[in-house]
């Protein structure tokens, strides 16, 4: 009886011993599966970083040297140049004065709606850099026309004009003086030419450029390519926001 009760004991035992060997093993595998998993993941989140950095990496603007700028015909100033106020009207018959510069960047060209040439290729560009910038910094970026013929590019005539090139392009107009002082400001020189009965404007082929607090940032200079200039736009809009 008692070899009986012994047997029995030592069977229950061993039992146990089975069980609490299967629970090690099945806790085990809990943990290896455990482990694989936080593996898994932590790889997982580790290519997503990556891949978030280079997708940052080729989508943000490229940084330009001021050589590189100079190299595709933008120069920046060292300092930026602070300059007087003026009043004009645009195309809509609105004002327009310094505080329409404030809050983004203008791209600024004085030319004339009777140019023959120069004034009609130079708005074709800033309408091409204006479709391929990109377009958060489209979004903050304006382009405006001042007319250095306001004796003929009256607010009617802007408004017809403007519009064949984009319709959110802004043309200015206004007192001849106030024009002048501006140009004189910007570094932008013109003259009236006679021609018989008639006129016409040299002018200078420059592109101002002004930054969100209406200062004078620098400007782009002829023969004006479109990709170039979207290329340097973008680098200073990146690195003035950086």
């Amino acid at each position: 009886m008692s070899q009986g009760i012994s047997h029995t004991a030592t069977q229950t035992d061993t039992d146990r011993a089975n069980g609490d060997a299967v629970l090690a093993e099945q806790g085990y595998r809990k943990k290896q599966r455990r482990g694989v998993w936080f593996t898994v993941a932590g790889i997982v989140v580790f290519i997503t970083m990556v891949l978030g950095l280079f997708l940052n990496k080729i989508t943000t603007p490229r940084v330009l040297s001021a050589v590189e700028l100079r190299a595709n015909g933008t120069y920046v100033f060292e300092q930026p140049r602070i300059f007087k106020d003026f009043s004009l009207t645009d195309q809509q018959g609105k004002p327009f004065s310094l505080a329409q510069l404030e809050g983004k960047w203008s791209l600024m060209f004085f030319g004339f709606t009777h140019c023959p040439d120069v004034c009609p290729a130079t708005l074709s560009v800033m309408k091409t850099v204006k479709d391929q910038l990109d377009p958060d910094i489209a979004a903050k970026t304006q382009f405006v026309l001042v007319s250095v013929d306001p004796a003929r590019d009256s607010v009617a005539k802007l408004s017809e004009y403007m519009p064949y090139f984009d319709p959110e392009f802004i043309g200015l107009t206004g007192d001849f003086l106030q024009i002048k002082r501006l140009a004189n400001q910007l570094n932008i020189a013109f003259v009236k030419v006679t021609q018989g009965d008639d006129y016409t404007v040299d002018h200078s082929g420059n592109i101002a450029l002004v930054n969100p607090y209406g200062h004078y940032h620098g400007f782009i200079k002829p023969p004006l390519d479109a990709t170039r200039i979207k290329l340097t736009v973008q680098s200073i809009v990146t690195d003035f926001d950086g």
